[in-house]
């Protein structure tokens, strides 16, 4: 009998052998799968979760004291699949992001959800991409002439003598699903100095790597759904903000917010699995009225950060009030790390004000995003702005992270690697996902 092998990427590469037979039934799909051109994983896959050796040395670098010995003594495992381990656009601190390469590869490190950030096509078909005008920075777009001479705005050179940086504009509805399906993806970077497209796609930020962008596979929303169920774990949408005016070619923004839905139903999957999420609270709402099925779980991701004026310390500052969105029906509030932290006195990472008045009127908390910044002995960047004097190396982020999951209380973490979460919650024994 012919032997097939098969390699699973994840954050080891698997090898295993087995007749043809033996792996036919060893696919998981979608069950009443409408689309047979879906992707699955091998069912394989869904055991053994690896978390490298990412964990092990934040976990070394860590002061001595009750953290570092829970963590030490649990370097062995057994780690496990979990909720609280939420990949965010799967694992692209080392994988082009929203690709099935870097899906696949935060399973593997037992994140217990993922995330589709969710878009559409010229032709209004739903795709996996951050932002709708992120392809120049996240694909080979402008590698391809006839698809770079579609973008809404063409990459130009940059000018030093007039310190004007390279550029360019290639948006989702730009383009057909079909042309879309042509693309592949990069790590998300761009040169600002550069003077040629291939000096401009290369730009991929030193602590991170191209080790692993050989092969960046786009996905569909509706494939991205079919492989999720394939890897045995929950998803978590995010519809994301149109860059064109909207209605686009008739449909308007709450047809856009039923449509993503629509697909899970199409798809079979219960809404139990889903945990839709939107920074635009008028989609929320909208879920709530018209399809509560999946509201209960629907993620308001906070972005009030951004409004002139925002203090997590002050609650006048959060409008509408913690009390009146649980009035409204939201029940799961996602605002970025340092909106739920502060600093004590003794400079020790505390639960904010903002963080203590979600809790007491009753919100669950999910926050993002771990394992996205530089090497943090500057102090951190964006995400820890509000606990930079407390920051000054990588192992910080585990510091935070037991304040977030001890203190705070909150459910799930994004990670940009989640084996980092994966390890801090097996070794808390936190609840695993069967």
């Amino acid at each position: 009998m012919n032997t097939k092998c098969f390699l699973i990427l994840g954050v080891l590469l698997i090898s295993g052998c087995s007749s043809d037979s033996e792996i036919t039934s060893d696919k998981v799909t979608t069950t009443n799968n409408k689309d047979s051109n879906l992707t699955t994983e091998p069912a394989a896959l869904l055991n053994a979760i690896q978390v490298g050796t990412r964990p092990q040395f934040l976990v070394n670098q860590l002061e001595d004291g009750a953290l570092k010995d829970r963590l030490v003594a649990c370097q062995n495992g057994p780690f496990y699949k979990t909720d609280f381990s939420i990949g965010h656009r799967g694992a692209p601190m080392q994988y082009p992001e929203h690709t099935k390469e870097s899906y696949v590869a935060a399973a593997k490190m037992g994140a217990g959800i993922l995330e589709c950030d969710v878009t559409f096509t010229k032709d209004k078909a739903l795709v996996c991409r951050h932002s709708q005008c992120d392809l120049h920075t996240t694909t080979n777009i402008l590698s391809i002439p006839e698809l770079a001479n579609k973008c809404s705005e063409p990459f130009t050179p940059a000018d030093p003598a007039q310190q004007v940086p390279a550029s360019a504009k290639c948006c989702t509805s730009d383009i057909t699903l079909t042309e879309f399906k042509q693309l592949s993806a990069k790590m998300d970077s761009a040169n600002p100095q550069a003077t040629n497209v291939t000096d401009y796609q290369n730009g991929t930020a030193n602590w991170r790597t191209d080790l692993y962008a050989t092969k960046g596979t786009l996905l569909t929303h509706k494939e991205s759904i079919a492989l999720f169920e394939s890897l045995n774990v929950k998803m978590t949408p995010e519809l994301k903000s149109a860059s064109v005016q909207m209605p686009f070619d008739g449909m308007s923004q709450a047809m856009y917010a039923q449509k993503m839905l629509d697909e899970y139903e199409e798809m079979d999957i219960a809404p139990a699995k889903v945990f839709p999420q939107s920074f635009n609270l008028a989609d929320i709402r909208y879920w709530l009225s018209s399809a509560p099925q999946f509201a209960t779980q629907a993620v308001y991701l906070d972005g009030r950060y951004s409004t002139p004026g925002f203090n997590p310390h002050s609650e006048q500052t959060w409008q509408p009030s913690m009390a009146q969105l649980v009035d409204e029906g939201v029940q799961i509030i996602a605002p970025p790390l340092w909106v739920l932290v502060a600093l004590d006195a003794q400079n020790q990472i505390v639960p904010s004000p903002y963080a203590i008045a979600a809790k007491q009127a009753g919100l669950k908390i999910i926050t993002w995003t771990l394992e996205r910044s530089a090497p943090l002995e500057s102090g951190g960047g964006w995400y820890y702005q509000s606990i930079t004097d407390a920051v000054n190396s990588d192992d910080d982020a585990l510091v935070l992270l037991d304040v977030l999951a001890q203190q705070v209380g909150v459910i799930g973490v994004f990670s940009d690697w989640p084996a980092t979460t994966t390890y801090y919650a097996s070794c808390l024994e936190m609840e695993k996902v069967n």
